[in-house]
């Protein structure tokens, strides 16, 4: 199945379990639907209470649209991976659904008679489930409007049911608001959980990426309730608090009060307590009680057992379990924003320091500007920690990775951390930190790919990599450097194109022309083969259109491969003149983005081949045929939105935290099982601004810590249970060498 069908079956949104009649709604029944009401339509309190009883008083105007006793399943149904069958019970038919596990998301989908239902009398759809299974069963629904993909124009529910029980699956309709506008964020409160209920396509019915076959019951499909009234500007501002949370949701961490905060502290400090890490690691957080390698006094790596590791200066295998973005800095625009925030202390001394101009913002609605922002991550860490927060906070980062069962500090990291010597770590050097040439016919998409062929290229790397001399060279807690991120490697041609796109006086075209030469001898030789009409190399060096593609392909690609390894080649030869004990971790390839001709070059210069993997699984992740090197994964992660972030990323989120737990540790569990992988590390520390960080408006529930610096616990459990095992499980046998779960 193509990954857009995935995603779009597999839904994204916050589901409600609800009991079978809402005329019995118990106190803690009515929390979870207050907090799903104003989640989806932001309201105060009170609000939010009338409309939990407007449903719940008119629970009794159902009106059914699918009832399995009266009619047979109806002709617009569709099914993937499961079954379905009428059964005939005491108190009428069901239709029985029969589940497979082989899809990441079983369904059956009924389809709108006439292309739509109208549903805007009403406050939400409803129906009946019994678990027919021998297994806990978690059914989930999502009503659709047409265009939806899974995470936007749709609503959701879910049920959690043990054998033999029944219940009731709602999902309320959501609706969106108008006149209210929200920008610099990549999604808002209502772009996700939102549809217009008189366009409603289809409803869906689906487990989540099932692990076994289940059975279970549906019945008496129904809508019911009145709609829940609009938004209205008035009561929605202010909706970011003064700890940058948004007001009008609750979730389960979520920090009301300064009391919450030094109660989350203290929370937090008997965990790690109880936590300490892994008792088999050694000081680096390699493998004290497996097997010892020839030590070197710093990181290096070798295939041991069929498996490729990384081995600690103590020549102690080394799984580097790691995560990105240690860091304090992650602001929020406040121009243009007057009235979004309950709170901005713009006259306390004590926060003075959190007010700061932005990087350049690359896209969305400051793109081209410098905007004026409010660090409310640094601000809650000054709460939290006091006027010495800056290095309590930086402890209790080592602390919390240790206990978590991590062992490395990943890319994009504040030095005044990963350079106290306490985690291994890794040198992030990024296009910003050596800025040179680019090639000026590459097509613009995120960024040019440099011209490396120009000296002004060689001498900017090895400036750079002169700066970390006296700080992370020779440092045996450095693992290595990477250099770059995500660069636009195209396919096997397109840096070759890109040159003869660019000015004649772009160094990669001339030294182009100069092999083309060398090979031809004369022009017209080069005609011949391009079927070209140039009518001499000075004609070819003013020429900026391309070539043939079929016919100059074999040209092209030697090109594209003499322009990869002069890349790697050159940064590997900067990085090892400065610091030649430590590893060169290559560029981190973009899914998608990248070509066989790229990573060969890569494999043949880079210690270690590194990839931003953002997939549901790698356990059969694979290098080009004829290449065994040892891979990193930069960057992976899965974001949810049931805690009160407004995106939870675009192609691997889930529905909520337990669902992100699980999709921690069969990732990680897959890394493990794979033998090319070194490590993986996390993106992020700590979550996206509520409202968007000023570079591009990201805004997304990536990180282990909420912006108030407290700890997600499924997540961190789910990191406990690979990470203290992790040595056992990647080599698929335990202390008494019995085979490891994995």
């Amino acid at each position: 199945m193509k990954i857009w069908n995935i995603i779009a079956k597999i839904g994204l949104g916050v589901g409600l379990i609800l009991p079978a009649s809402l005329a019995d709604v118990s106190a803690s029944e009515t929390t979870a639907v207050t907090q799903a009401v104003t989640y989806a339509v932001p309201q105060d309190e009170s609000a939010a209470g009338a409309a939990k009883e407007r449903i719940g008083a008119d629970a009794g105007n159902d009106k059914v649209l699918i009832d399995f006793d009266r009619n047979k399943p109806p002709a617009a149904v569709e099914t993937n991976d499961v079954k379905v069958s009428t059964v005939n019970k005491p108190n009428g038919a069901v239709l029985r659904v029969a589940s497979g596990h082989q899809q990441d998301c079983p369904d059956v989908t009924f389809k709108a008679p006439g292309g739509r239902w109208d549903f805007s009398e009403y406050g939400y759809l409803a129906m009946d489930v019994a678990n027919a299974g021998s297994q806990v069963v978690s059914v989930r629904c999502r009503v659709d409007n047409p265009g939806s993909n899974g995470t936007q124009n749709c609503n959701y529910g879910r049920l959690d049911l043990k054998p033999g029980e029944k219940g009731v699956l709602r999902v309320v309709f959501a609706r969106r608001p108008s006149g209210i506008k929200l920008f610099g964020m990549y999604k808002t409160p209502w772009d996700l959980q939102t549809i217009d209920p008189t366009q409603v396509s289809q409803v869906m019915v689906y487990l989540s990426r099932p692990r076994i076959d289940h059975l279970f019951d549906l019945d008496n499909i129904r809508v019911g309730g009145i709609p829940t009234p609009p938004v209205e500007e008035k009561t929605f501002f202010p909706f970011i608090d003064m700890f940058g949370q948004y007001i009008h949701k609750d979730w389960p961490g979520k920090t009301h009060s300064m009391a919450d905060l030094d109660a989350h502290l203290e929370a937090e400090k008997r965990d790690l307590v109880e936590h300490p890490g892994p008792a088999d690691w050694d000081e680096f957080g390699g493998w004290e009680r497996g097997p010892t390698l020839k030590a070197t006094g710093f990181f290096r790596t070798e295939k041991y057992r069929g498996k490729w590791w990384l081995v600690d200066p103590k020549g102690r295998l080394f799984f580097s379990h790691g995560i990105d973005c240690v860091h304090w800095w992650d602001g929020t625009p406040l121009e243009e924003r007057d009235g979004w925030f309950a709170y901005i202390p713009v006259d306390d001394a004590d926060y003075r320091e959190f007010f700061m101009n932005s990087q350049f913002v690359l896209g969305g609605h400051y793109a081209g500007r410098f905007v004026r922002c409010f660090d409310f991550e640094q601000a809650n860490l000054r709460r939290k920690y006091g006027r010495n927060w800056r290095a309590l906070s930086a402890e209790t980062a080592h602390r919390r990775l240790r206990s978590w069962g991590m062992n490395t500090i990943g890319m994009w990291s504040e030095p005044g951390v990963y350079l106290m010597q306490k985690t291994p770590y890794v040198v992030s050097i990024y296009r910003e930190d050596f800025k040179c040439k680019v090639i000026e016919g590459s097509p613009l998409q995120w960024m040019r790919f440099r011209d490396v062929f120009d000296p002004d290229f060689k001498d900017k790397i090895r400036k750079r990599m002169a700066e970390d001399k006296l700080e992370s060279a020779n440092d045996p807690w450095c693992i290595g450097y990477f250099v770059d991120n995500e660069l636009p490697w195209g396919d096997e041609v397109s840096l070759s194109l890109a040159a003869l796109g660019s000015p004649p006086d772009q160094v990669a075209k001339k030294v182009f022309i100069e092999d083309l030469k060398a090979k031809y001898g004369t022009i017209e030789a080069l005609n011949q083969t391009w079927g070209s009409r140039h009518e001499s190399w000075q004609a070819l060096l003013e020429h900026r259109g391309a070539p043939d593609k079929k016919k100059a392909y074999a040209d092209l690609a030697t090109f594209y491969t003499k322009a990869a390894e002069t890349y790697f080649k050159t940064i590997r030869e900067a990085i090892k003149e400065v610091a030649p004990n430590h590893l060169y971790l290559g560029c981190r390839f973009r899914l998608n983005s990248y070509n066989d001709r790229a990573v060969k070059a890569a494999a043949k210069y880079c210690d270690v081949v590194s990839y931003n993997l953002y997939l549901w699984d790698v356990s059969d992740f694979k290098l080009p045929e004829g290449v065994d090197a040892p891979v990193i994964i930069g960057e992976w992660n899965f974001g949810a939105y049931d805690r009160g972030t407004f995106d939870a990323g675009v192609l691997f989120a889930v529905e909520d935290q337990d669902e992100r737990a699980r999709m921690y540790e069969s990732y990680a569990r897959g890394v493990l099982r794979n033998p090319l992988f070194v490590g993986c590390h996390w993106y992020q520390y700590r979550d996206n601004p509520t409202v968007g960080r000023p570079v591009d408006g990201e805004n997304q529930q990536v990180g282990f810590l909420d912006s108030v610096d407290t700890p997600y616990p499924e997540t961190v459990q789910a990191c406990r249970k690979v990470g203290y095992d992790m040595y056992d499980i990647r080599l698929s046998e335990g202390a008494a060498g019995k085979p490891v779960e994995n």
